[in-house]
């Protein structure tokens, strides 16, 4: 080796020495000591920070001198996330367990000065260009096709989202390809037995019957109409927004026999009409899509569709949080962190996530009668895991079909999802309405015990 080789080899030891030392400095003042952390820090020339448990559940990878100003300028949630979908960061071992540093995070910089203190210590670490992540975001055109929640903008948030790729969701669903919270009647069930349950309640919560006409609104790959007409006997209609999930739906239907019986079509929930005359309706995970300033629409809609003394079963996310009080300081900074804007700009562009009381004044408010509410929030952390574990162990199938921008994307999105569900930040309900005939009749027995009969 060359007296010069020698001399940029030193270099650069001496380069990493004194960035790592910078980045500890930052650690320390959002994390305190190494030795205290419920988490190890491996830095990008391999050397390791163990912290206080000996099988920690995580260990956060800085994979190059520049991750931390990356991950904490500017100092909010979106900066953090982006890091790591940049690559800038990596987590080895639970992701959901990690996502809880953004909140440890957010915590430390509530005070103007906690947030001077950091960007005094950022800003002396060496920095680098940004990768460009355009092609994981919910593109800027189609933010300009009108207001939130005009149906040309919905179509394009729905089209986002769901047309990743039918692939994709193969890679990481069950068999029947249900994207929406399943049922364990025990911990040890499987994601299938689970979903064919969840599947199965829903149905016997409406009371389907042979020969009723049942409508699904946002049908997904049309899971529920067929299990509904298969084994209930249903004339079944799934309407959904995203022409992926539409062809991929016929041609299961067309598979199994059902054609007769079951049909998806490209439709708008807010072109329903009286004149469909539904004997029953279901819309599950369709109302995080809806936003606030138009749930009276949307169950003004399903409420026309329904026939007098038909059900409607509602199935959705709702945020524990939006119902309770903030003050103005949480209010600013809220903005300040930029709180949910990743799911905004790279999940579910427009969605909006509302209190159990917003849905429930809108259902009443268009005509509905509430009969029925369960929450299903753990059984929604268990599916989560279910899809995450699922998804990481066929990393290399999933990176090679979407990119690895797309992947972590995922793998964080569902994650955090399953901690927000675990935490109770969020919840899962399943809402049974009814449109009382002219007489006040709901057709819905005294009791339950129709409902576990088959459990």
């Amino acid at each position: 080796m060359s007296t010069a080789q020698v001399e940029l080899q030193a270099s650069a030891v001496l380069y990493d020495d004194w960035a790592a030392s910078r980045c500890r400095a930052v650690l320390t003042a959002l994390f305190g000591d190494a030795g205290q952390r419920p988490f190890d820090v491996r830095f990008w020339d391999g050397t390791v920070d163990r912290g206080a448990n000996s099988s920690p559940p995580f260990t956060l990878v800085l994979n190059r001198p520049a991750a931390l100003r990356r991950m904490l300028l500017p100092p909010n949630e979106l900066s953090i996330v982006e890091s790591y979908i940049a690559g800038d960061v990596e987590i080895d071992g639970s992701m959901e367990a990690a996502s809880n540093l953004g909140e440890a995070i957010g915590e430390r910089l509530r005070s103007p000065i906690a947030i001077a203190k950091l960007i005094r210590l950022l800003v002396g670490l060496p920095g680098q260009a940004e990768d460009d992540l355009a092609d994981t975001r919910f593109p800027d055109h189609a933010r300009k096709l009108g207001p939130r929640h005009t149906p040309v903008r919905d179509a394009a948030a729905i089209q986002f989202h769901y047309d990743v790729g039918n692939s994709f969701y193969k890679l990481w669903l069950d068999p029947g390809m249900v994207y929406s919270c399943a049922y364990f009647r025990s911990a040890n069930d499987s994601l299938d037995t689970a979903q064919e349950a969840k599947l199965d309640l829903i149905c016997r919560k409406l009371r389907l019957k042979p020969g009723e006409r049942f409508l699904d609104i946002g049908c997904g790959w049309g899971g529920l109409i067929m299990h509904a007409a298969k084994h209930y006997g249903v004339d079944a209609t799934g309407i959904t927004l995203s022409e992926n999930q539409a062809v991929l739906a016929r041609e299961r239907i067309e598979k199994s026999g059902l054609r007769d019986r079951c049909r998806v079509a490209i439709r708008d929930y807010r072109t329903l009409t009286a004149s469909d005359g539904y004997d029953k309706i279901s819309s599950i995970g369709m109302i995080e899509h809806v936003g606030l300033s138009h749930l009276p629409v949307y169950f003004a809609s399903a409420y026309r569709a329904l026939k007098p003394g038909g059900l409607f079963m509602n199935h959705g996310i709702i945020s524990l949080g939006e119902a309770r009080p903030r003050s103005a300081g949480e209010r600013i900074f809220r903005k300040f962190w930029r709180a949910d804007a990743f799911i905004d700009k790279y999940v579910f562009p427009d969605g909006k996530l509302t209190a159990t009381h917003d849905v429930i004044s809108a259902a009443e408010g268009a005509g509905f009668e509430v009969r029925d509410v369960e929450s299903l929030r753990e059984h929604y952390a268990m599916t989560l895991r279910h899809w995450v574990r699922s998804l990481e162990q066929k990393r290399d199938d999933a990176i090679a079909l979407v990119g690895d921008h797309t992947f972590r994307v995922w793998r964080l999105y569902m994650a955090a999802s399953a901690n927000a569900f675990t935490t109770a930040k969020i919840n899962i309900l399943q809402t049974l309405l009814a449109k009382p005939d002219e007489r006040g009749h709901s057709n819905i027995p005294l009791t339950r015990d129709d409902l576990y009969a088959k459990a």
